[in-house]
This record gives C-alpha cells, sequence and structure tokens, in this order.
C-alpha cells in the first residue's frame, strides 16, 4: 500500500471512531462528568502502555510547557465535559455541528495569542458559521434544548481552539501522544473531586462497561493513535478537511443507534456551518497537527 493511501485510511478511520462518542454520551445513563473522567482515565492508561512499549521518553522540561500542560488539562477536560452536556440536553447533531464551530474560534485567536498574520477572509467565513448556528436554534431562549445545547457546543469548540492552540505551541519539541498522555492524565486529576461527588454508584453492567471500555480505548486512545500515525504521510491541510467529516459521521451513527433525524433547520445550519469551517480548516492548516 503506498504511504499515501495509508495516511489517508488512517485518518479517516480516525475521524471515523472520534464520530462514535456523541451517541456513546447519549447512550449511557452517566453524566457528563462520569463519562469524561471514565474517558480520559482509560484513555491515560492505554496511552502509557503504548509510551512504554515504543520506550519513548515521558519527562517534559521547563516551567512553561509544564503550565501550558496544566491549562491544556483543564480545557480538555471542559472540553469533553461540555460536549457530553450538549448531546446530553439536545440531540447528537447539535452537539457535533455547534462543536465543531473551533476552527473559527481557532484563525481568530491564533493572531491574538500565537502573533500570527490574520486573514481578513475569515471573518466572511466565521458569520457564514454563525448564521448556520443561528438558524440551528427555534427559540433564544434558555428554557429551549437546543438552545442549551448550542450553548454547551459552542463551549466546548472555543474550549478546544484554546487546546489546539496550547498543542500548537508545544507540538514543534515533544511527542503528540505524550502530550495526549500528560493532558488525559491531568484532565482525570482534575475531574476527580467532581466524579467522586457524583450521587449514586455508576450503573457498569456489561453493555455500559463495554461501551465505556469502547469510548476510552478505541474512540480516544486509538483513534488518537493512528490520526497521528496517519499524519506522517499526508500533509495537515488535507488531514484537516478530513477532520471535518466528524460531525457527519456522528449524525449518521445518531440516526442509525438512535433514531435522531435532523429537522430541516439542523440540517441547513449544519451545511452553513460545515462549508465555512471546511474552507477555513483548508486554508489555514497549522491546526490540525
Amino acid at each position: 500500500m503506498r504511504p499515501r493511501t495509508q495516511g489517508l485510511l488512517l485518518v479517516n478511520l480516525a475521524v471515523l471512531f472520534f464520530g462514535f462518542p456523541g451517541v456513546i454520551g447519549k447512550v449511557l445513563p452517566l453524566s457528563p462528568v462520569q463519562l469524561t473522567w471514565l474517558r480520559v482515565f482509560l484513555a491515560s492508561l492505554a496511552l502509557l502502555v503504548i509510551l512504554l512499549l515504543q520506550k519513548v521518553k515521558l519527562i517534559i522540561s521547563g516551567a512553561k510547557p509544564r503550565l501550558l500542560l496544566l491549562a491544556a488539562g483543564f480545557l480538555l477536560a471542559f472540553h469533553w465535559t461540555a460536549f457530553f452536556r450538549s448531546v446530553q440536553v439536545s440531540t447528537v447533531a447539535v452537539g457535533l455541528l455547534s462543536y465543531s464551530t473551533f476552527p473559527v474560534f481557532t484563525v481568530f485567536l491564533e493572531p491574538w495569542l500565537l502573533r500570527t498574520k490574520f486573514r481578513g477572509s475569515y471573518l466572511y467565513f466565521a458569520v457564514i458559521c454563525f448564521l448556520g448556528v443561528g438558524l440551528m436554534v427555534p427559540e433564544f431562549s434558555l428554557s429551549n434544548r437546543i438552545f442549551q445545547g448550542v450553548a454547551w457546543g459552542i463551549l466546548s469548540g472555543l474550549s478546544f481552539a484554546l487546546l489546539a492552540i496550547i498543542n500548537r505551541m508545544l507540538s514543534p519539541g515533544h511527542s503528540s501522544l505524550v502530550l495526549a498522555f500528560y493532558q488525559d492524565s491531568l484532565a482525570m486529576i482534575f475531574l476527580l473531586p467532581l466524579f467522586l461527588g457524583q450521587p449514586g454508584p455508576l450503573p457498569l453492567g456489561t453493555v455500559n462497561a463495554g461501551l465505556i471500555l469502547f469510548l476510552g480505548l478505541v474512540c480516544t486512545a486509538g483513534a488518537h493513535t493512528i490520526f497521528i500515525r496517519g499524519l506522517r504521510f499526508i500533509e495537515a491541510r488535507l488531514s484537516s478537511l478530513i477532520s471535518s467529516l466528524e460531525p457527519v459521521y456522528g449524525i449518521i451513527f445518531g440516526y442509525l443507534f438512535l433514531g435522531e433525524l435532523p429537522g430541516l433547520r439542523t440540517v441547513a445550519g449544519g451545511l452553513l456551518i460545515l462549508a465555512s469551517v471546511a474552507i477555513i480548516s483548508w486554508k489555514s492548516p497549522g491546526w490540525a497537527t
């Protein structure tokens, strides 16, 4: 198999697995905090095993990288908690599409935080993107569950944009898998008090336990590993474009496993969001790595 073909297959497979967490978060009778903690706990264990087998050094030296990692761990914990909250109060489609606005936040935050050049054309795509977000909301009221889902999804996207910028700052001198391991581990530590404070025992039957293992080991640690491997063989801008398929896969899974069929407003708004995000991702590939 040609390296480029292998890279395309690996990245597409990883993005396919990235599309599952929304459905799992909707199916499992767990709170967003419980889902996120179990996810990062399993992912950090799996990544640790992978890194030890590969004999990768786990040392992160320097005060600034360590502080950035602490911030990244907190942002990751918030990002996934907000995402699961979004899909639980609304639908998988709404959660994924509103979270998918993160490249728009990224291109506006990068010039401010990284002192990179800002392109004026991004303003047009940002307007289109948030017109799509507005189109999905039938009523701008805190009592409306779609509005709640969009709000939590946008917060999830904003926190992920900040996380992506931090990873861009750290990635030149550190392994992506090492960064993922520390961020998952720190997210687990940050969420531990909230996790222990959740009422009642965990409903961990055979099916639920299997879904949690699939979420942490396959959809997080495994997907992250093969995504990074795929990046070796294809250019970053192409991987960015493929990543835009994550909500598409997630919406398909939501229909197949939950029977959630997006309404016309969600479809129309989603098309605007995905179109603008795909163009921005293609024009600004740096965050994808």
